[in-house]
């Protein structure tokens, strides 16, 4: 990440700091949805279970190894920034409707789609940041990080394509279980 940081350190840690703010509420949105489906009789949605429970596990190492960089270029992870006073703001919307206790896991997972593809387009972005500034170490713990959400945002498009054929074409639904 040295290359990245050589210019303005500051503002990569702005942009590392938007990052660990999502990835934090990401979790705790995994966290809601868990415990309904943990909840749930449905076989299906039991069935959900382990893969959703790894990606939610995947969002905290995410936000671990971000604490981590923060502190490496001399940041406090636990401060705040312009960016992640930015991203708090813009997820409170999708805060709202997840940790609301009468919301049905179809609109749940329709919620936690839309933070995933908020979550893809930051990790895209620095991706883009380090193979500007040709840093291969960066890049490739980005990219890493963005494959792993792509899997995430990919899964649940998944689940709400089945929601929504079994709603409008009719017929059984069929959950995925397998990433």
């Amino acid at each position: 990440m040295k290359k990245l940081a050589e210019k303005n350190p500051e503002k990569l840690v702005d942009l590392l700091h938007e990052r660990l703010t999502f990835e934090r509420t990401s979790v705790k949105l995994y966290d809601r949805i868990l415990r309904q489906m943990e909840a749930s009789e449905d076989p299906q949605v039991r069935g959900m279970l382990d893969t959703m429970q790894a990606y939610r596990d995947e969002e905290a190492e995410h936000q671990a190894w971000l604490e981590e960089q923060i502190q490496a270029l001399g940041g406090d992870a636990n401060g705040e920034s312009e960016m992640s006073r930015l991203v708090a703001q813009e997820a409170r919307g999708i805060e709202q409707v997840i940790l609301r206790e009468d919301v049905a896991l179809q609109h749940l997972f329709h919620a936690l789609m839309a933070a995933e593809l908020v979550d893809n387009a930051g990790w895209d972005l620095l991706a883009a940041l380090a193979e500007e500034a040709d840093d291969d170490d960066a890049l490739d713990s980005f990219t890493l990080r963005q494959a792993e959400e792509e899997d995430h945002l990919e899964y649940l498009r998944q689940t709400m394509s089945r929601y929504a054929e079994s709603q409008v074409l009719g017929g059984r639904l069929q959950l995925p279980t397998e990433p």
